[in-house]
């Protein structure tokens, strides 16, 4: 499930336009698998207990999905700029997109485990929904600035 973020559709899941890199939209999907990250059991063990696991069903379930879900998209965007040669620290800008603005605070937790530092601009949105399908729950698009190196 690590690696950068595949797309869905026909599309690219990122391109770099000089030293910038754009990252399309990436959601709690793996095409490959047909699934969708809907909570801490779908995500490794170890990321399910520092972003808040308590083994408690009627904690987990509640929480678990947003957790989960942003935890996954982060690592996915994570893989995707070192996979175009940056790091986490080379993101600059975030567009996050949430089916219900509620959950935001639980993201927020998880993206600090991210951005532990400096937090890159953001724009926050909530929309009505999400494609593939209602359980995704949070989309991110990133903006990386990603000289060459050498």
């Amino acid at each position: 499930m690590s690696g950068p973020a595949k797309p869905l559709a026909r599309y690219q899941a990122w391109t770099r336009r000089g030293d910038f890199v754009f990252l399309s939209g990436i959601i709690a999907v793996d095409p490959s698998a047909g699934t969708i990250v809907r909570g801490f059991a779908d995500i490794p063990k170890d990321a399910a207990e520092r972003i808040g696991a308590t083994g408690e069903f009627s904690v987990d379930a509640k929480d678990g999905p947003i957790l989960a879900q942003s935890w996954f998209v982060l690592d996915r965007i994570r893989a995707t700029v070192e996979d175009a040669g940056g790091e986490m620290a080379d993101v600059f800008k975030l567009v996050q997109y949430f089916t219900d603005l509620a959950e935001f605070p639980r993201y927020n937790s998880v993206r600090r485990l991210f951005f532990p530092d400096t937090p890159p601009v953001s724009t926050v949105v909530e929309v009505s929904g999400l494609m593939p399908d209602p359980l995704v729950r949070i989309e991110v698009e990133a903006t990386a600035y990603i000289p060459p190196s050498g």
